[in-house]
């Protein structure tokens, strides 16, 4: 049904709910469901409350109303709030305009939000307030409590009114909604029925029935996401013929016997896996994850070689510039003494060069192209491409990654590799149509990179640290969050870095500075000169996150560390820690910090492992769009299960839909035929990108 003859809606409320949620059907809003459930049969006193409690409802009046602070980040709203058993202070840092417009002192309300302690006083931030009914009916037991933003308050689609039309919504439709998954699962794993479940969901006679609610709408969403995925997978092992790779000879060999190293269990264990992949006769779609340093290029390296001994060319293609050029380089003089031809291609080589590259490339007297976005350029044509290693998969659009498929008649093997750990549950569900090989060990002679924390007050000593360290001829990182000063955020900026790192250093040693509002001619120059020891601070913001590999740089310092994600703490403190001395980094913040913000420094400072630091990361924020999830193949949005919480029901969900595929790979059977249409309808919308990695 279109929403807007849904009663409570209308045309105007209808263009709110698509443009500010995606809601556009019925079927939309009822899969709207609430973020949080509170117990309003309860009312508390003023006076009971402390600073530790849930989410809690009290009953009273506004006293009075005082607009504090200056300028964007410290405006705020405090209302003085009573119930005669004492007073609270409410705060409103948005919406201001609106309280003070909506919001009557001396009116009688039902407010309703979390306690915190802030300076030794209790206050609500954001509370939501509604007008006790005379009768007291809307004081139930379970309320689910709906997600609003500001636009919606102002139509007065608060999380009241949701209620209230969802509810008027169900009243209308005493009959039952079909099912959704076929009987034998829901039979088998004693799942509440769909019916039941959507409307104990949205309004739960209790928690027993909210749970189980809970559980039957997580798993079917996670089931038809892994469903989809594993068919996919299946579909394409069994479609698409990859190159067989029969021989392991002379250029593998020769290379593996130059190394000057012995190569990890990690690492010979992935070898052996993709070894297993090529020779099957059956296209590899492979994703290799491993911390900064674990020797993914290694791998990379000896899986090309497995190409070129079975009479193929290979290519990788590399997000910038630098990072290109460094695989080159780290490459080519080895590659070269084992007789293999290998040349780099970037948007700045020479027209000459250029079109000389592309000449042995095509009557197959160039081995290996390594390169940026150049490698997809239409005239870039390979004799007989077999392997394809991209590095830092996400930096690249799926679409453009599906270019260098095109590149042969049938599709070469694809090795995609990346250094941000992707926790086990999220791998699962956006990779689930590759096999992953995962680098879990570094290599041997690294010293774990020691991690600590410093407030802004203590710069003077972390100054003569780096002091100290700069006279033993190490280099050293300074990153900031933000590129020019910004008043409403009170957090040192790059440019200002800059010129305190040159006073305080200067002319003793040279600083540069590189972020991403720079020309990449000069963003080049300055890193090149940090790469030559020409400069021995690099002073910068998150651009050399995936980038320049400098051995002597031993010292990454990380400004306003509260401001950055996990995984990104981590991948920063990955550009040190390649050489063989001990590296550090240091995390800088303020003093007053957030439990979240707490939690993530002592996460940094007790562990370099990234798939910890990576699952604790998405528990503490979420997936959000990590490793580019939303081009990555994450059929759906999820409107109910949380990767980060729900692992146990994934698993259980991909158990069930692996066993379903292996014994019907085209759903062609009659009871599931509603898993075939169901799919059908939830991946109407999608490009189905399953078969490009």
């Amino acid at each position: 049904m279109d929403l807007q003859y849904i009663p409570g809606i209308g045309p105007k409320r209808a263009e709110i709910l698509q443009s500010e949620l995606h809601v556009s059907s019925d079927e939309d809003l009822l899969t709207y469901f609430p973020y949080r459930y509170v117990d309003k049969s309860k009312i508390y006193t003023i006076r009971e409350i402390d600073g530790t409690m849930p989410y809690i409802l009290l009953k009273g009046c506004f006293t009075m109303f005082e607009e504090k602070g200056q300028g964007t980040g410290g405006h705020r709203l405090v209302g003085t709030f009573t119930d005669g058993t004492g007073t609270i202070d409410c705060v409103w840092f948005q919406g201001i305009k609106y309280v003070l417009n909506s919001v009557q002192r001396g009116k009688e309300y039902l407010l309703f939000g979390q306690p915190k302690e802030f300076n030794y006083s209790v206050n609500i931030a954001h509370p939501d307030l509604e007008i006790p009914a005379p009768d007291g009916k809307e004081v139930t037991g379970l309320m689910g409590m709906y997600n609003t933003t500001e636009r919606m308050k102002r139509a007065n689609l608060n999380s009241k009114t949701i209620q209230k039309i969802i509810l008027g919504y169900l009243q209308k439709n005493p009959i039952a909604f079909p099912e959704t998954l076929p009987s034998y699962v829901v039979d088998r794993l004693q799942l509440m029925g769909y019916n039941q479940a959507i409307r104990q969901i949205h309004f739960p006679a209790n928690t027993d029935n909210l749970r189980k609610a809970q559980m039957r709408l997580k798993f079917e969403e996670l089931f038809y996401l892994q469903l989809y995925l594993i068919r996919s997978f299946k579909m394409r092992q069994n479609s698409l013929k990859g190159y067989k790779f029969e021989r392991i000879a002379d250029y593998f060999n020769d290379y593996y016997r130059l190394l000057p190293f012995e190569l990890t269990n990690a690492q010979k264990r992935v070898l052996r896996e993709i070894r297993a992949d090529v020779a099957t006769g059956k296209q590899m779609n492979r994703l290799l994850q491993g911390d900064v340093g674990s020797g993914k290029t290694m791998v990379a390296a000896l899986t090309m070689l497995m190409a070129l001994d079975n009479g193929f060319q290979a290519c990788l293609m590399a997000p910038t510039e630098i990072l290109a050029t460094q695989h080159y380089e780290n490459l080519a003089e080895s590659f070269l003494r084992i007789g293999i031809n290998v040349a780099l291609l970037t948007g700045s080589t020479p027209k000459k060069k250029r079109e000389k590259i592309h000449e042995l490339l095509e009557n197959g007297e160039l081995h290996i192209l390594i390169g940026t976005h150049a490698l997809i350029e239409p005239d870039v044509k390979f004799k007989n491409l077999g392997m394809v290693v991209i590095d830092e998969q996400h930096r690249f659009g799926v679409k453009q990654r599906s270019q260098l498929w095109l590149k042969n008649a049938q599709p070469p093997h694809v090795l995609v590799m990346t250094a941000t750990p992707i926790p086990r549950t999220l791998a699962m569900t956006v990779y689930g149509d590759l096999d992953v090989s995962v680098i879990d060990e570094l290599p041997p002679g690294r010293k774990p990179i020691e991690t600590l924390h410093r407030y802004d007050n203590q710069r003077q000593g972390l100054i003569r640290a780096m002091r100290g360290q700069l006279e033993l001829g190490r280099q050293i990182y300074v990153v900031y969050p933000l590129i020019e000063e910004n008043e409403k955020l009170a957090y040192r900026d790059v440019e200002q870095g800059f010129l305190d790192m040159q006073a305080a250093f200067g002319p003793d040693y040279h600083v540069v500075m590189v972020h991403g509002k720079m020309k990449p001619k000069d963003k080049d120059a300055a890193m090149q000169r940090f790469v030559s020891n020409e400069a021995q601070i690099m002073v910068a913001t998150t651009v050399i996150e995936v980038g320049v590999n400098v051995p002597n740089a031993s010292v990454m310092i990380i400004e306003s560390a509260e401001r950055f994600g996990l995984s990104q703490l981590h991948q920063l403190r990955g550009r040190v820690g390649r050489g063989a001395d001990q590296s550090y980094c240091v995390l800088v913040t303020k003093h007053q910090l957030g439990e979240d913000t707490k939690k993530r420094i002592e996460i940094m400072c007790r562990t370099t492992d990234g798939f910890e630091i990576a699952e604790a990361d998405l528990k503490l924020r979420g997936p959000g769009d990590i490793e580019g999830t939303q081009q990555s193949g994450l059929a759906f949005d999820l409107h109910i299960a949380s990767l980060a919480k729900d692992g146990h029901i994934l698993e259980l969900a991909r158990n069930y839909a692996r066993e379903i595929i292996e014994n019907d790979p085209m759903l062609e059977a009659p009871q599931n035929a509603i898993l075939r249409n169901r799919l059908a309808k939830l991946f109407s919308k999608k490009v189905d990108w399953s078969r490009i990695s």
